[in-house]
């Protein structure tokens, strides 16, 4: 039910984006969602791909400060409405989203999150119906 996500602290300079999107495209990843936030400092890339794993270790090979974490990917329609609801069920249960990122194919949408309290997060999606995607599915839209 939780998918694997990596981060990646990116230096604020030109350019450093392209570097490790070029690495990953070097070892045939290929990204299903992506965000990047930043700060004064530096910037977080944080990417779902086809092989996390893989990625994980190239950007590592290379140098690149990266780290895997556990987020969830619930489906819904593409409607603001139906994200309000989706995430209703966590502010209810005294869960914030810590971030949140999503994409769409047709009506359907995908929200990446992270919450306060991921080890709860399987006993809400069951209480609540949500559906989630699994990385092998998201790899094969």
């Amino acid at each position: 039910m939780l998918i694997k996500q990596l981060s990646v602290f990116l230096e604020n300079k030109s350019g450093r984006l392209n570097e490790v999107l070029d690495i990953l495209g070097r070892a045939d990843i290929r990204i299903i969602a992506a965000t990047v936030a930043d700060t004064s400092e530096y910037g977080i890339l944080r990417l779902i791909t086809t092989d996390t794993a893989a990625a994980y270790m190239e950007l590592k090979n290379n140098q690149v400060s990266a780290q895997q974490s556990d987020v969830v990917a619930i489906t819904c329609d593409s409607s603001a409405a139906d994200f309000a609801a989706k995430i209703s069920c966590f502010a209810r249960e005294g869960l914030s989203v810590e971030y949140m990122y999503c994409f769409s194919v047709g009506d359907k949408a995908f929200l990446i999150l992270r919450t306060s309290d991921n080890a709860r997060v399987p006993e809400l999606v069951s209480r609540y119906g949500l559906q989630t995607i699994t990385e092998h599915d998201l790899s094969l839209l």
